[in-house]
């Protein structure tokens, strides 16, 4: 199954608190943090709702 590499690149300060959960919820506590995540529907839509404060790479 393929990994996701997603890093922080932007604060939560002033966003909305569900998007302040879902970075918690992915494991990533400041900016430049970066965790590897399995490649599964859940992740993905946690991805997608903070899309703009993260980036990601598929790693093997």
């Amino acid at each position: 199954m393929a990994r996701l590499k997603v890093t922080q690149v932007r604060g939560t300060v002033g966003t909305k608190h569900m998007h302040r959960e879902s970075v918690r919820s992915l494991g990533l506590k400041r900016i430049g943090h970066s965790v590897i995540k399995e490649d599964r529907p859940e992740f993905r839509g946690m991805i997608r709702t903070v899309a703009h404060l993260v980036t990601v790479e598929e790693v093997d």
